[in-house]
């Protein structure tokens, strides 16, 4: 099926309106549903737990246009009263000082900012760094028991990529080793009115005082480090010190978090299909290309975050009124079958494999090449050492996480024959 052919239509009336995204079943196997929007239309008003309401986009090339369209911002002023009201962003002072980073930046400031950060997650540089994220995989498996069970949520996908992490910007040890992994849930949207608000802006004020520490330490012990140099940046006034600030949570929260729950995700994919999983561990050759496909198949970031027009404006044949949020479906779109023949098929071997996992466009994730290193690292050090590797729980019983824009577990109870 080419990109150019329509799927049967269907009628919209059988979807709600809005479609609640929101519930268990929806966050264990959210593909059916995704699978409905596409074949009604490319985009569709949705309503978020925290009772925001926006408007998504589902299909491949609906996707690609929208992450690809100068009309739609990204800067929070954009956004209308309606959304402002119900969207529980940061409560002030918290929300200028630590909301001002990339994702929330047009050009020409983002491209100003994103430039600051490139060379430091260029290609070249995470090769360069390939032997000591390897050295780093396999002291977390050396740490994992003997023989099984194990949680490779809490034993290696959540520990990895903070080291990783450390490595690449330049975080020391001691810090590092205070990172609390509760800070990144700052991202995920908790109401004014929720019982779980205390507890939220505990996290954040934690999380501000953790990166304050952080500037404080480069600013007195600075290196030739990513850290260092953004630091530099603000004493040179090409910074702000919010802007900082939100680029060091940027770094912190988007660095961690989402490879946390890719490494999940790809391992579940693989440990519900262990022919896969088999040739996988046996041709390591075959791993760039895997991974792309796992990326596809169930990315972390299942959604984008906000985008706002600044004015009505027609997105695919549905009006959108100004400042209303836009939201675009990666996993979506990366199951449409107008682009990815048998899009819920598992294959390893496909080729070409144009997913928007890392997204597309000027906002396309500049972490991709770090990601992808992490990815196949991780893959192949768990899958070649813990050798007869399999869920240790039943399937229905995976804990998914709940939040709103990314996918993962936060455990996966494993069993293995022995440790190599």
């Amino acid at each position: 099926m080419t990109l150019q052919e329509p799927l049967p239509a269907v009628d919209r009336e059988t979807l709600p309106d809005p479609v609640p995204l929101m519930g268990c079943p929806y966050k264990a196997d959210p593909y059916p549903l995704y699978e409905r929007m596409r074949e009604a239309g490319p985009v569709h008003r949705v309503l978020f737990p925290s009772g925001v309401r926006a408007w998504l986009v589902t299909g491949y090339e609906a996707a690609h246009s929208a992450l690809n369209d100068d009309r739609l911002g990204k800067h929070h002023d954009r956004g209308n009263d309606r959304w402002r009201a119900r969207a529980s962003i940061m409560p002030e002072p918290q929300h200028s000082q630590l909301q001002v980073h990339l994702l929330h930046q047009d050009p020409p400031r983002h491209t100003s900012m994103r430039r600051l950060v490139t060379d430091s997650f260029s290609p070249r540089r995470i090769e360069q760094l390939r032997p000591r994220f390897q050295e780093l995989a396999d002291s977390l498996v050396d740490a994992l028991p003997v023989s099984g069970p194990a949680d490779l949520v809490d034993g290696f996908a959540a520990r990895f990529p903070l080291q990783v992490l450390a490595e690449v910007i330049g975080l020391p040890g001691d810090l590092a080793a205070r990172f609390d992994r509760d800070w990144g849930k700052v991202v995920q949207p908790v109401g004014p009115t929720d019982p779980g608000r205390p507890l939220y802006e505990a996290r954040l004020h934690g999380l501000q005082s953790y990166i304050a520490q952080v500037v404080a330490h480069k600013r007195e012990h600075g290196d030739d480090d990513l850290l260092s140099r953004l630091v530099e940046a603000r004493d040179r006034r090409e910074l702000s010190q919010e802007e900082l600030d939100s680029m060091i949570f940027q770094l912190l929260v988007a660095g961690q978090e989402p490879v946390t729950n890719q490494i999940t995700t790809a391992l579940i994919a693989l440990l519900r299909h262990p022919g896969q999983l088999a040739r996988l561990r046996d041709d390591p050759g075959l791993l760039p290309r895997a991974v792309e496909e796992l990326l596809r198949y169930d990315s972390a970031f299942e959604l984008t975050t906000w985008r706002f027009f600044d004015q009505d404006s027609d997105l695919h044949g549905t009006e959108v009124p100004a400042g209303d949020s836009v939201i675009v479906s990666l996993c979506a779109a990366n199951r449409d079958p107008r682009r990815f023949p048998d899009p819920d098929t598992l294959d390893l071997d496909r080729s070409p494999n144009p997913h928007l996992a890392f997204g597309h466009g000027i906002h396309f994730c500049p972490g991709a090449a770090l990601a992808r290193a992490e990815l196949r690292i991780a893959l192949h050090t768990l899958l070649t050492r813990l050798p007869g590797l399999h869920l240790a729980v039943r399937d229905e019983d995976i804990e998914w996480i709940p939040a709103v824009l990314g996918r993962g577990t936060h455990h996966l109870p494993v069993g293995y024959d022995r440790r190599l």
